[in-house]
This record gives structure tokens, C-alpha cells and sequence, in this order.
């Protein structure tokens, strides 16, 4: 999978956990929002690889994970103070959400941290990945 996959698949998973709120499936619209920023960080992070370079073992241990908090720290971003409030939102999120319960208001929430036109964290993303 390379950076171009991951960006497809960024925006893949945002329709369809767009959909699934449409269609009032709350859960897994709020489980499938949060790849939507686990793949858009990790197409940030194969752009910082540089081609024929050998990766250091420990980041390569770091990027396989879900935890976007993780994945942040990995690329030596800091969240932009306009992006801090959603970021709060997001940075939660576990792949083990997919055993919980959400209500309309967190992925409503959810959907709108990541994907809102000014202040969604994925806006920012987008400028680096």
C-alpha cells in the first residue's frame, strides 16, 4: 500500500461512513470516520519516507498502529491551534470503537471534526499528505 492508496482510502471511508449516518447507522458511521484520519496520517507519513532510505525499526514499529495520537507524534506534527478543538474529538477514537455504541450526536460530531470545509482536521491533513 502506498501514499496514493491511503489518500484514495481516506476519502473512501469518509463517503461511507457519510453514508452510513445518512441512513442513521450512528456506530458505524463514528468507526469508520475515524480511519478516515488513521489512513489520511499514514499517507502523511509515506510522504516523509524518502525513497531508498532504510527505516528505523522503531518508527516502523510506531506507524503500525490505529491510535491517531501515536501517528501524530510519528510525523513530529503539532495540531494547529484552528484544528485543536475537533482534534479533541478525533484523537480518541480506537480501532475498538467498533464494539461500542455511538450515538447520532458523536459521529455527527465525529463526521464534523474530521470533514468541516474550515476547521476539519482532515482539511489540514490534506496540506501535508
Amino acid at each position: 500500500m502506498n501514499r496514493r492508496d491511503l489518500q484514495k482510502l481516506a476519502e473512501i471511508r469518509l463517503k461511507e461512513a457519510t453514508i452510513l449516518f445518512e441512513a442513521k447507522c450512528y456506530a458505524g458511521a463514528y468507526y469508520l470516520a475515524g480511519y478516515v484520519i488513521e489512513c489520511a496520517l499514514k499517507a502523511w507519513i509515506a510522504k516523509n519516507t524518502k525513497k531508498y532510505d532504510f527505516p528505523d525499526k522503531t518508527i516502523v514499529n510506531q506507524i503500525y498502529t490505529h491510535n491517531v495520537e501515536k501517528l501524530i507524534g510519528v510525523i513530529g506534527a503539532r495540531v494547529p491551534k484552528e484544528f485543536e478543538i475537533n482534534w479533541t474529538v478525533i484523537r480518541d477514537w480506537s480501532e475498538k470503537d467498533r464494539y461500542e455504541e455511538h450515538t447520532m450526536e458523536e459521529a455527527k460530531d465525529m463526521l464534523k471534526a474530521i470533514n468541516d470545509p474550515n476547521e476539519g482536521v482532515l482539511r489540514w491533513i490534506k496540506e501535508h499528505w
